[in-house]
């Protein structure tokens, strides 16, 4: 089983993966706690440092290029820092861009955490300020991002739609993403926020309990039969192949329309750090390995491990081979 999983990765390598989406700042502004304020009873911070974090679809973008895949990122950003700087970190890992398209009427959608501490404080979150357009895409810039999907998809060996509900994925974005991929037969993948229903045609699924609870009308999947009719629900309405539903610290569970099922528990569940992105990771470590020739049981298992690495790790993280590798190497000890 491991040395079957280790290769996998290693075919990993170069393989052609499109990311559409929602690309996200992330920006961490560090400040040392100084006093509190005589104006109002909040603390005062002393500029410490800014980061930059790839977040939203550029997160995925950012786990697929880290992963060794051949990364193309196709999204909407603003004409301004945030999205000048998004671009150049996927830019330095050999991520095109060239169907990022810049909207001047609109701003990167951006994700500030102000984060607060000291030499004898806890480094922690004290707010999170948001920035994005609630409108849809122009005409123009619609188009643009059309034209370089449909010209582009043909050569892709994966597509990932990473839909977080920013507005950056018009209704004709997402059928033509779907009809140009099951026309040329490429692996297409959503994971979608709040609006999974709407993807009639797509071949796999991804979605934790909340959102495929909310997407059958349900508030929470409190038991296996319940998992099981989202699972089905899903499946039948998209007419999709494989839902993958992620569990938190009970794991993650495939189902394939034919019937097959098989559940994944996690591998360390009592180092969890942080969950952010992990999502992210799961649905670009499945479609790396489909395309390296993983069935769908050992593609689940990759992107299981994949997660329980970067959840070690705060924030929007990533992994690489040498890391999977690893802790596929100590789980089978």
């Amino acid at each position: 089983m491991s040395q079957n999983l280790i290769k996998l990765i290693d075919n990993f390598q170069n393989k052609k993966i499109m990311i559409i989406g929602d690309m996200v700042a992330d920006v961490y502004l560090e400040g040392r706690i100084s006093r509190i304020s005589r104006e109002a009873p909040v603390l005062v911070l002393e500029h410490a440092g800014e980061t930059v974090v790839p977040g939203g679809a550029a997160n995925a973008v950012h786990n697929a290029a880290t992963l060794g895949g051949a990364v193309y990122a196709v999204g909407v950003v603003g004409q301004d820092s945030a999205g000048l700087e998004l671009t150049n970190i996927l830019k330095t890992k050999n991520v095109n861009t060239e169907g990022v398209i810049i909207d001047p009427s609109r701003p990167t959608i951006t994700k500030t955490r102000i984060m607060a501490g000291g030499q004898a404080t806890v480094r922690q979150q004290i707010v999170r300020v948001d920035r994005e357009s609630k409108e849809e895409l122009t005409h123009d810039v619609n188009q643009k991002l059309l034209k370089f999907i449909e010209a582009t998809i043909p050569g892709m060996d994966a597509v990932v739609i990473s839909d977080y509900g920013s507005m950056s994925i018009s209704p004709a974005i997402r059928e033509q993403v779907v009809e140009t991929c099951n026309r040329a037969g490429v692996a297409s993948m959503v994971d979608s926020r709040y609006n999974v229903m709407a993807y009639s045609g797509i071949k796999f699924v991804k979605q934790n309990e909340s959102e495929a609870a909310a997407a059958v009308g349900y508030k929470t999947l409190s038991n296996d039969d319940q998992l099981k009719y989202a699972a089905g629900t899903i499946l039948e309405r998209l007419d999709a192949e494989v839902v993958l539903i992620t569990q938190g610290s009970e794991g993650m569970t495939l189902f394939h329309r034919n019937g097959f099922t098989i559940h994944i528990p996690v591998t360390n569940i009592s180092k969890v750090y942080d969950v952010t992105g992990a999502g992210d990771t799961v649905v670009v470590t499945m479609m790396l390995a489909l395309a390296a020739g993983a069935d769908y049981a050992d593609a689940a298992r990759l992107a299981n491990f994949a997660a329980g690495i970067v959840v070690r790790k705060p924030g929007t993280a990533t992994t690489t081979p040498e890391e999977l590798k690893a802790a596929i190497g100590e789980y089978y000890l």
